[in-house]
């Protein structure tokens, strides 16, 4: 189970929303205990509607707010502007981190999480 807190939830939306009909991304800290304590909202350098790579030097800021305050890199987030909230081929053939969930949001709002690792696919329930 995944529990997103309300104003991550609604940031991973928002940015989602903003970023239309480009592909948004962004990635997720949590603390110690996995618990999510705060989403960085970053930019997508491809500019797609159909794929994402999030900005290497803010990918690096993001991980050094993380570890200031104590907590870690645990998942990332990019949304399907016009598709399913599910992982493409290309989704799981770049999930590098096996630890990871991966959030996506869809058309409609809607947001599903997932883990993966070697090409295989885990849903993660998620409670907002």
């Amino acid at each position: 189970m995944l529990r997103i807190p309300n104003e991550i939830y609604h940031a991973i939306l928002n940015h989602a929303e903003a970023c239309a009909p480009e592909e948004a991304c962004g990635l997720l800290a949590a603390d110690a205990a996995g618990s999510l304590r705060m989403v960085y909202c970053l930019t997508n350098v491809q500019h797609s509607t159909v794929a994402y790579t999030i900005d290497p030097e803010e990918h690096y800021k993001a991980m050094r707010h993380a570890e200031a305050n104590g907590w870690h890199l645990a998942g990332a987030f990019h949304s399907h502007p016009d598709a399913e909230p599910y992982p493409s081929a290309t989704d799981r053939a770049l999930a590098m981190e096996p630890d990871w969930v991966y959030v996506i949001t869809g058309r409609a709002r809607m947001m599903r999480a997932y883990r993966l690792d070697g090409g295989s696919v885990v849903e993660v329930p998620l409670e907002a």
